[in-house]
């Protein structure tokens, strides 16, 4: 069974790794990004441009490499895409830390509106605090 178009576009935005080009292409105008509370740079982002600059460019405290690792995508008729994965976080000081997520992503007309995350905040403070 092939994948949904919703659903194809959220596999491209995580296999590109947020590549400009794909995110240009895909994140509507008025596109809404939602981060746990607890979580470095948490808070609900409007537009592609806020999350890079943001979100994205602002360093994560203590953070030295964090990626999203999807593992498991379904797809609704509604243009909802769920996708369970982990981050991979290694810290300053050589902690590494998986953290579960959830991210519940909204497609419409082709166009990506939302992501709301839920994360284990929990587990990467305890990673910073070494």
């Amino acid at each position: 069974m092939s994948d949904s178009p919703s659903l194809a576009i959220i596999r491209r935005v995580y296999e590109s790794r947020m590549a400009p080009e794909v995110t240009a292409e895909v994140m509507a105008p008025d596109f809404v990004w939602d981060i746990t509370p607890g979580f470095p740079n948490s808070g609900v982002y409007h537009g592609w441009d806020s999350v890079a600059k943001d979100f994205f460019g602002k360093p994560m405290p203590n953070i030295e490499t964090f990626g999203a690792v999807p593992q498991e995508f379904y797809a609704d008729e509604a243009g909802h895409v769920f996708v369970y994965g982990h981050y991979h976080a290694e810290t300053t000081t050589g902690h590494k830390a998986d953290i579960r997520f959830i991210h519940f992503w909204t497609v419409r007309d082709g166009k990506v509106v939302e992501m709301r995350q839920a994360a284990d905040s929990h587990v990467i403070q305890e990673a910073l605090k070494g």
